[in-house]
């Protein structure tokens, strides 16, 4: 018998076992909610309004979506979440939510907030990681200047080095802590300029073991061999590579801009081209586990099969500190809480952050569970089960 296939994504009672009747109703609610794509796009275009009109929306979705995908708008709010997971042995990544005003006020003040979080997870085993993006520390403009080799002033020059320092300020506070980092990945015409900074990050503080993980979004079509370039080069410099793997988040923002400047678009033809890649890719960091730390964020049911199965293979311990699989709060606990329960190391990325701030990300989920194929529908099937099973039980 294969020992993974005592797991199985579809054990709704242990995949919602944390959750009460009533929070399960909840949940129901919910995603039936957002299994309607109409109901999703027009309420989203109605609360942007909204927002903008400084309407009292918080009253509306801070017991609704925003309870369920966030954490809190705090990280002391957040202390629940934190504290639900960890009871059945999965930790937090506390993910700060607020998308910067491009100042360097606003810099500082994210700069400030994600120490937080860093201090928070120091000797913490219930936050293994912390995680930020770089535009929450450099304009967004001068990164993608610097990707394009084109010439900055001296006042750029500055604030570039100010950007860099930020970012430095972070990955060295969480070597001094041992906390473990993702630097997410962002559009291809910056990313260049992330994986630039990220790869001076881990040459400094990966030497011992990998502090600092980069993000591969696998549907863009050059991110296998990206990974594998990296791996040469962390062999190279003699430091170890962190790589979390995740298939991606501007899918429909790159396609557009490629079609309009008139160059090839980065991202696969095909969801199963994007699937294939993101597995190529887990196979090549479960292979060089010796060099590669790796975390699969994924929601996808037969790529976290293919890690176990690939983890049983290598006869690597299930909860071995280099593998890791992630998903997003409020999503996919079917495999989450079943991962966790078989042993396997699991994290929650966990947002926070004012609910007017985190609307764009909370915006962003309800359509990324309606663009992705059947993603609500079992979400809503899964917790469907789930009701019916407990009233079987109770009757």
């Amino acid at each position: 018998m294969n020992p993974v296939s005592n797991v199985s994504f579809d054990d709704t009672a242990v995949a919602f076992s944390s959750k009460s009747d009533a929070e399960l109703y909840k949940m129901y609610l919910l995603f039936k909610t957002m299994n309607n794509n109409t109901l999703v796009k027009v309420g989203g275009k109605l609360l942007n309004t909204a927002i903008n009109l400084h309407l009292p929306v918080k009253l509306i979705i801070k017991p609704t979506v925003f309870s369920h995908f966030c954490g809190g708008e705090t990280i002391e709010e957040s202390e629940r979440a934190i504290k639900q997971l960890s009871a059945y042995n999965i930790g937090t990544i506390l993910d700060y939510s607020v998308e910067g005003e491009g100042n360097e006020k606003s810099f500082d003040a994210t700069l400030t907030e994600l120490l937080r979080t860093v201090e928070k997870a120091r000797g913490n085993k219930a936050i293994p990681f912390s995680v930020f993006k770089v535009t929450g520390l450099i304009d967004i403009k001068l990164l993608e200047k610097v990707q394009s080799g084109a010439q900055l002033t001296a006042a750029e020059q500055t604030a570039f080095a100010r950007g860099r320092e930020r970012v430095n300020t972070i990955c060295k506070r969480c070597f001094e802590a041992d906390v473990r980092v993702f630097v997410d990945a962002e559009e291809s015409w910056i990313q260049d300029t992330i994986d630039n900074l990220t790869y001076e990050m881990m040459e400094l503080y990966n030497k011992e073991k990998a502090i600092v993980y980069n993000t591969y979004q696998l549907y863009r079509h050059d991110r296998l061999d990206v990974l594998k370039r990296d791996y040469e080069n962390a062999v190279a410099k003699n430091y170890y590579l962190g790589g979390k793997l995740v298939r991606g988040a501007y899918m429909e923002k790159e396609r557009k801009r490629a079609s309009e400047a008139g160059y090839q678009s980065p991202i696969n033809p095909t969801k199963n081209a994007s699937d294939e890649l993101f597995d190529n890719a887990v196979r090549f960091c479960v292979e060089h586990i010796d060099r590669i730390a790796l975390c699969a964020g994924t929601h996808n049911e037969q790529s976290c099969y293919l890690l176990m199965e690939l983890m049983n293979k290598y006869n690597i311990a299930r909860n071995d500190e280099r593998i890791y699989f992630a998903q997003l709060f409020g999503m996919s606990d079917n495999l989450s809480y079943n991962l966790a329960n078989a042993g396997y190391n699991v994290a929650k990325y966990v947002p926070y952050g004012p609910v007017r701030e985190v609307m764009p990300y909370l915006l962003r989920r309800a359509n990324e569970n309606t663009a992705i194929a059947g993603q609500s529908s079992r979400e809503f099937t899964l917790i469907n089960k789930e009701m019916q099973r407990r009233k079987k039980f109770k009757s």
